[in-house]
């Protein structure tokens, strides 16, 4: 029995000491570059949470997520490592790090992105349909682990000449356009099939721009860039309010002339009334003509309404198809004026305002008037007092006087000779 025990007591300290071991030891991962390889990406999985692993060179060089050269990019999560290196030293590399079952090391070699070209001339405020795709070894990328965790960038620069010569300070600030990433999600058709698909709205001001296409999370930088004109909008719209009741309002779209092809203006309008009744209203140009005009129908409903839509034309020229979200606009529609019972209750405040003035002018006359009056009472009163004060002083002065008769008369000694 006593055996027995002690035969247990072993096997639990077996287990718990390779548990511990397993959960403390190293992970000895190898794996080898070739020398034609110009760029690679490690995706590294580990124990969550733990540190980032430590990324060996054939030459016994570490790399560390937070010590490394610049051609080494470093994206970590709690229990992941991409990490991205551009012309890495051929051979034999190693990653040291926590060990997981499900811990691995995945290679992604000639990381490649490729995308649309833009068209070298934008019009500001037009919305293009923009595709990107990643691939490895010129197959596309299918890894969702990899995918899930990149998103792309899509910013605008304004163009200067020999803008890496610049200081940093003196560079022009890129401001991003869009982002988007391979989610299945609005234009995305497919999310993990290694394409990116995005709706840009051209927003920037005409001009002349440098376009780059970057990943969000630094795994490549400035993967792509490409020189773009920004021009003015060559759409215009006109908003026509009826005040006319069950007369139509109107929409008038038009094209610059030279700039968009005649005939090819067409556009969809979503009219929403103060009760919630959408109307969605579609016409495109006659043949030849420079604009459309569509009809939006008069409800006599008081209150606020409102419209937008999308404007669709074709570039003259290029045969460029073009499309223009129309921002949401409002106008009001109010109860009808009867103008001669506005003139009359014009006339009738007019009449009540003056009224008013001559009483406050009358109030103001007799304040003054009253105002005069105690002032002179008051000085009368004044003066009173002062010759009361004046008598009842001089009264006093000739009591203290003595009479003529009770005065003793003087002798005048003459001095003896």
């Amino acid at each position: 029995m006593l055996k027995i025990w002690f035969a247990l007591l072993g096997l639990f300290v077996g287990v718990f000491a390779h548990a511990e071991e397993s959960s403390m030891s190293l992970l000895d991962n190898r794996f080898r570059v070739d020398p034609t390889i110009e760029q690679i990406t490690f995706v590294v999985y580990r124990e969550e949470p733990s540190r980032p692993v430590v990324l060996v060179r054939p030459d016994g060089k570490k790399y560390y997520a937070w010590r490394k050269p610049d051609n080494v990019r470093w994206y970590q999560e709690p229990a992941m490592d991409i990490i991205s290196i551009d012309k890495p030293m051929p051979g034999p590399w190693q990653a040291v790090g926590k060990v997981t079952p499900k811990n691995k090391i995945v290679l992604i070699s000639h990381l490649a992105l490729t995308t649309d070209k833009m068209p070298e001339r934008l019009f500001q405020g037009e919305q293009i349909k923009f595709t990107a795709r990643l691939s490895s070894d010129g197959n596309p990328l299918v890894m969702r682990d990899f995918l899930d965790r990149v998103n792309l960038l899509v910013t605008f620069t304004k163009y200067i000449e020999n803008e890496a010569s610049l200081v940093k300070e003196a560079r022009p600030i890129a401001h991003k356009i869009g982002d988007f990433a391979d989610d299945g999600v609005g234009f995305d058709e497919v999310a993990g099939d290694g394409v990116f698909t995005v709706s840009l709205t051209i927003t920037p001001d005409p001009g002349k721009y440098r376009v780059r296409i970057t990943s969000g999370n630094g795994v490549f930088l400035r993967a792509q860039e490409q020189e773009v004109l920004v021009y003015p909008t060559p759409i215009q719209t006109t908003f026509i309010q009826s005040r006319v009741e069950g007369k139509q309002h109107t929409l008038a779209i038009s094209g610059e002339k030279g700039m968009i092809e005649p005939g090819s203006i067409a556009a969809q309008i979503e009219h929403l009334s103060p009760d919630g009744t959408e109307d969605v209203i579609a016409k495109s140009a006659a043949e030849d003509a420079e604009s459309v005009l569509i009809p939006i129908p008069y409800k006599g409903d008081i209150g606020n309404y409102s419209w937008m839509g999308r404007a669709f034309a074709t570039e003259l020229g290029s045969g460029r198809p073009l499309n223009f979200p129309i921002k949401e606009q409002t106008y009001s529609v109010l109860e009808e004026v009867d103008f001669a019972e506005t003139r009359r209750l014009q006339e009738e405040e007019r009449l009540k305002q003056q009224k008013l003035m001559e009483e406050m002018r009358l109030l103001e006359m007799r304040e003054e008037k009253r105002t005069n009056t105690i002032i002179m009472i008051t000085v009368a009163n004044i003066v009173v007092i002062l010759i009361g004060f004046a008598m009842w002083f001089g009264v006093g002065k000739l009591k203290l006087r003595p009479k003529k008769e009770e005065m003793p008369e003087m002798q005048l000694e003459m001095p003896k000779k």
